[in-house]
């Protein structure tokens, strides 16, 4: 259930642009976890790099804020 919530939030935010400018500013995965939580999409970090590596390149720019990390790992190792 929750690994759906995060492949819808990556579609909504195609949809809401209010919602991808704010998710998209965030600083790091925990900060853009609690924006969709508020939104009313739940889900874990793992959850959200699942559904963030099955986006294109073009896909992942428009809604992470690249300073974030590398294309495979969104948080810091």
């Amino acid at each position: 259930m929750t690994q759906q919530n995060a492949a819808q939030l990556l579609k909504a935010v195609k949809e809401n642009q209010a919602l991808k400018e704010r998710l998209k500013a965030t600083e790091n995965p925990e900060a853009f976890i609690k924006i969709a939580q508020e939104s009313g999409y739940d889900f874990s970090k793992e959850e959200l790099e699942r559904e963030i590596s099955k986006l294109s390149d073009e896909d992942l720019a428009a809604i992470v804020n690249p300073g974030w990390g590398t294309r495979r790992h969104i948080h810091p190792r």
